[in-house]
């Protein structure tokens, strides 16, 4: 669909694996003919137009964040039971073992993600993210210099990758003894929001390494718990709960540990990846920014509206209610596009 203009509705195949690689021409239809557009085998409705995808954001209570088809247990079973049948038994036994990770951050609504947020919040005050700009520039420089041995690189092998996943590492609290693994275990995770298909062994795999990963995190926990630190580890681990006077759970711990890994890394590189290649196809920009270092910021602005490292996220409907006149019901789900609403006319 992407060799030819697409002009009916009726031919869309929103989840097809090169629709999802190349959408853009799908999303200019969905927004002109149908941008409330239903999906009847998922009976999900996917959102593309801005001004209907930022309404639904502002109205938490009719379209919750509480899906849980897609987060947590639920969507673990859904990919065991996508798997081959030959390794289903091995992926439930691995998943078994894991602790159970309730709603935190992503997956919860007001007031509860409220509770949960304001217990990292202060690393990301502006004061304390100055505090890390010279340890982020460290990296930074330091995987820099690999390049000039060379004097060339692959950008997304000796930089878009390792770049997040050495902050994130050093921002979570992960010790250097930990760090092959963690590496590695990390970028499997990641791989995992993406749609390219797999086999069975590859996702036993990433099952095993996901549940070595979360053993590792709750020792860290309980390390950070007898000898606290100023990282995301110790923060979660010695934080109280807002209005429970409780610490967190392992479980909790993990989840929000879980959301900044995965999210932090691959959105990361993914946008260091679209923007090189925004350079890449065009030195006239590169020559802009070279003359006028003050436009950088608008182009990691623009690099981010045009390429959306995250394309989307799901929402439940709590109610009948309606959004740009299409009907919709309790109980329906919603996915809001921001892919599509960042390029919208």
């Amino acid at each position: 669909m992407t060799n030819e203009a697409l002009t009916d509705i009726s031919k869309v195949q929103f989840f097809d694996v090169e629709t999802l690689k190349h959408p853009h021409e799908t999303y200019a239809l969905l927004r002109e003919k149908a941008p409330v557009f239903h999906i009847p085998m998922l009976n999900m409705h996917v959102v593309t137009r801005y001004d209907l995808v930022r309404e639904a954001i502002k109205d938490t209570e009719t379209f919750s964040s509480v899906v849980d088809q897609f987060f947590g247990g639920a969507a673990n079973q859904q990919m065991i039971e996508s798997a081959p049948e030959n390794i289903q038994k091995e992926l439930r036994a691995i998943y078994g073992q894991m602790l159970p990770q309730p709603g935190t951050l992503i997956s919860v609504d007001e007031p509860i993600h409220t509770k949960y947020r304001s217990i990292v919040a202060h690393l990301f005050t502006v004061s304390q993210i100055r505090k890390a700009e010279s340890a982020v520039q460290s990296v930074i420089d330091k995987t820099l210099d690999n390049f000039a041995k060379d004097g060339k690189a692959e950008f997304v092998t000796a930089f878009a990758n390792p770049v997040p996943l050495r902050i994130i590492g050093d921002r979570l609290g992960i010790p250097e003894e930990e760090r092959v693994f963690f590496d590695e275990a990390a970028t499997a995770a990641a791989a995992g929001l993406r749609f390219n298909p797999i086999d069975g062994d590859e996702m036993v795999r990433r099952a095993r390494l996901a549940l070595e990963l979360q053993g590792v995190l709750v020792r860290l926990i309980e390390e950070a718990r007898v000898d606290p630190q100023e990282h995301m580890i110790s923060i979660l681990a010695n934080g109280t709960l807002e209005g429970e006077d409780r610490q967190l759970t392992h479980g909790e711990c993990v989840s929000i540990l879980n959301q900044f890994l995965v999210a932090g890394h691959e959105t990361t590189s993914s946008t260091f990846g679209w923007g090189m290649l925004m350079l890449c196809q065009d030195p006239e920009i590169q020559s802009r920014l070279r003359d006028d270092p003050s436009l950088v910021n608008i182009f990691v602005e623009e690099a981010l509206r045009l390429e959306s490292p995250v394309q989307g996220l799901p929402r439940k409907v709590t109610k009948d209610t309606e959004l740009g006149g299409y009907p919709l019901k309790a109980g329906e789900l919603k996915m809001l596009r921001f892919g599509a609403a960042n390029r919208d006319e």
